[in-house]
């Protein structure tokens, strides 16, 4: 049988599999190519395309849970774009592994060549970096001054944290070095970094007698940090960077418009959104116990919920319901799990029409959703009421 070689690689296939008995790979991988034979004609014979060496070899990683399997399935691919997509939607046609009933879902097909050539284009800004010799005078002008504003830098504690002048009684915390660098060239000398997203003791113990000002990226990964140094500091304004952008990566006007535009704490958290301090929840807890009854299911319900999921069986859509059952719209499933992660929509419950992936509960956990209805789901590990109706 032919290999495929790494480097003819273009496409990678992931794919989510849910089986309702015990499988070993060899079942998997028997009902692939069983299952898709004749479908797609000769020139596109899975068998055929592996010899040939424009499939390559098909990796399985699965696991048990009570009665059921679950897993991944790997399927690089040297085809066209449209020919790989026919073979991942000729995949999510098997509903059979071995002898257990099971249900196939294409969770992204993946471009390995855009891996390939963002590794080059971070690695030519590398060797771009370590030319020497160059004798702009710009350059040179710049580095000398941005040598003197960062002369300064020192360390903090025992865990070294890099650091400027924290005589004062504001400081302003960032995550690492580089931002501490950034900050300082742009005349910003009250910082200190933590280092990681791990909040140090030291910066607990500055908490007590400084006003801490927390300065994070403009990511999902910023927001977590506030929550994190929130919870064990006492933090008392925040500053986001531009969407998408590193505090590292800001011209220094940026730094200082970002830094004019902090909010309170409560402020951030009550605007953005999806994590809140444990001060700010509890309110929120107390609120949703007076009303027991919005999210209750009961059996009246559960025909409507199972009704509305009869209907949209088939259709590859997601039916989006607030807490009185009332429609706000239908998505995609596929673009489902981006849109609640934007935090576009925030429904209390959500009938889906086929597997709900272990990526998907996250996002739904983000948005606060109470309730999801389907046939399937990849993991039960969740506060969300789970209903396979």
């Amino acid at each position: 049988m032919a290999k495929i070689s790494p480097v003819s690689i273009k496409y990678m296939i992931h794919a989510n599999f849910v089986a309702e008995g015990a499988l070993e790979k060899p079942d998997v991988i028997g009902a692939i190519f069983g299952q898709t034979e004749g479908l797609l004609g000769a020139e596109l014979e899975m068998r055929e395309l592996q010899k040939e060496g424009k499939i390559g070899r098909i990796e399985v990683s699965l696991q048990r849970r009570d009665k059921r399997t679950e897993g991944v399935i790997k399927i690089p691919t040297a085809l066209d774009q449209s020919e790989t997509t026919l073979i991942a939607a000729a995949v999510e046609t098997i509903e059979r592994m071995g002898p257990s009933d099971s249900q196939i879902e294409v969770e992204r097909i993946e471009d390995v060549r855009g891996s390939k050539k963002d590794y080059i284009v971070e690695r030519a800004k590398r060797l771009m970096q370590q030319i020497e010799g160059s004798t702009d005078s710009r350059e040179i002008s710049n580095e000398i001054k941005d040598s003197a504003k960062t002369a300064g830098i020192s360390e903090h504690g025992k865990g070294k944290l890099p650091c400027g002048d924290l005589s004062g009684k504001e400081i302003i915390v960032v995550e690492g070095r580089a931002d501490v660098l950034n900050l300082m060239r742009s005349g910003v000398n009250n910082v200190i970094a933590m280092n990681g997203t791990k909040l140090p003791e030291e910066i607990k113990e500055l908490g007590k007698t400084k006003e801490i000002t927390l300065f994070i990226d403009g990511d999902r990964g910023g927001k977590l940090i506030a929550q994190n140094v929130v919870d064990n500091a006492n933090v008392k304004y925040i500053v986001v960077a531009p969407d998408g952008k590193e505090v590292e990566e800001l011209t220094g006007k940026e730094v200082l418009m970002n830094l004019r535009k902090k909010v309170s704490v409560n402020e951030f958290f009550s605007r953005g959104g999806s994590f809140r301090p444990r001060e700010i929840q509890e309110p929120r807890e107390e609120k949703e116990e007076s009303k027991p009854k919005a999210f209750e299911i009961t059996e009246e319900d559960k025909e409507k919920l199972k009704e509305l999921s009869k209907e949209n069986e088939g259709s590859g859509r997601a039916i989006l319901l607030d807490d009185k059952f009332n429609e706000m719209r239908q998505v995609s499933v596929k673009g489902l799990n981006s849109a609640l992660r934007r935090g576009q929509e925030n429904p209390s419950i959500i009938i889906i029409d086929g597997t709900v992936t272990s990526s998907l509960i996250s996002a739904a956990e983000e948005a606060r959703c109470q309730v999801i209805v389907a046939k399937n789901f990849a993991t039960t590990d969740t506060k969300i009421k789970l209903l396979s109706l």
